[in-house]
């Protein structure tokens, strides 16, 4: 009984996580790239610092490390059991998450270098590709079911993303040289594909390691991949000499110094959103799940840099963004449905073993 009540304890505190990382996902998908946007448009030019800031936001997950912490030492207190660790993470997931990391790092970099060089509208258009790529990797890696309503999300967020490619051209930011537009349209096609691989393989790190995993653990995952990310761009930003430009891009930075560091911070707080938003959703349901937020956000996304940076959206925008509601709808609707046949199967499942026991025990 006792046992009962704490599972359905933990699965409404699953269910509250999952809203929280939505929320906080959302958040970061949405605002993220127009405030690194925003950087690059008044005055900014480090690509290396921007990528730097995406992950070194990480020393604010040891808050919520602590609290867990105190949280497991009074469980353990109370019911007199072995000293709690205050570390949970394991060599072998460590080094796993290193090398994430550096991944991340990498992943980082492309990102602040694709935002540098095209639109919000038209970065937004292609990572919305990476929907596709999850979905290729969730199979390929941790060999994710697709029902139904699955399939019809990634076909409608798919169809939206191409409506939106199909007018993509004459975007060009004036003053930019067309082979440095190109050269960002393809390495913003490999964020698409890094973004599609590494929350995967993160979720076929978690089922391989021999570790209980709880959110606990998944926090220190992230620490520890933030970290390595943060490093990796550090050592970009030192044979860039960016240490030493900070300073004056500051002065001359459009709005002033203020609103320079402002938004240096802005970048950092709501990148690590999107990074706990999406870690989050891994841990809470899957990466397939992270793949359709990130894809039904975009077009947030793109409005927020229609609203900001005055680019334009037009009638296919709009249809783009209608056909991602549709599939984020469907996809919700479709694991409401799941749940609610899940639970029923449970109950019958329930229900016919005390009558088995009766027929073995006259």
């Amino acid at each position: 009984m006792a046992e009962g009540i704490e599972a359905k304890q933990e699965k409404t505190m699953k269910k509250i996580l999952l809203i929280i990382s939505c929320t906080i996902l959302a958040l970061g998908t949405s605002c993220g790239p127009n405030m690194i946007r925003l950087y690059f448009l008044r005055g900014g030019h480090r690509v290396w610092l921007c990528s730097f800031l995406e992950s070194c936001g990480f020393p604010i997950i040891l808050i919520p490390l602590f609290i867990s912490y105190i949280h497991r030492r009074r469980s353990a207190a109370a019911t007199q059991s072995a000293k709690v660790k205050m570390v949970l993470i394991e060599p072998p997931l460590f080094l796993a998450s290193l090398v994430l990391g550096l991944i991340s790092g990498l992943n980082n970099f492309c990102f602040a270098f694709g935002v540098a060089r095209l639109p919000v509208t038209t970065s937004s258009l292609i990572l919305a590709t990476q929907l596709a790529f999850n979905a290729l990797f969730s199979f390929l890696l941790v060999r994710q079911k697709f029902r139904v309503y699955s399939v019809n999300t990634i076909f409608l967020l798919t169809v939206a993303a191409g409506i939106l490619a199909m007018h993509s051209s004459g975007d060009r930011p004036s003053g930019e040289k067309s082979k440095q537009y190109v050269l960002g349209f393809v390495i913003t096609v490999m964020v698409a594909v890094l973004d599609g691989f590494i929350y995967p393989l993160v979720e076929l790190v978690y089922k391989k390691v021999k570790q209980t995993i709880n959110y606990s653990l998944v926090l220190e995952v992230q620490f520890v991949m933030c970290l390595f990310a943060s490093f990796f761009n550090i050592i970009g930003m030192i044979v860039n000499n960016d240490f030493k430009l900070i300073s004056s891009e500051a002065r001359q930075f459009e709005h002033g110094e203020v609103v320079y560091c402002i938004v240096l911070v802005g970048i950092a707080i709501l990148s690590q959103c999107l990074l706990l938003g999406a870690i989050g959703v891994v841990f809470c349901a899957s990466s397939l799940l992270s793949g359709v937020i990130v894809a039904a956000i975009l077009p947030v996304t793109e409005i927020l840099a229609v609203i900001f940076f005055k680019e334009k959206f037009n009638a296919e925008k709009g249809v783009a963004l209608i056909l991602s509601l549709w599939g984020f709808a469907t996809y919700f609707y479709g694991e409401s449905k799941h749940a609610k046949k899940m639970k029923k199967n449970v109950s019958l499942a329930e229900a016919e073993v005390p009558q088995v026991l009766l027929i073995s025990n006259p």
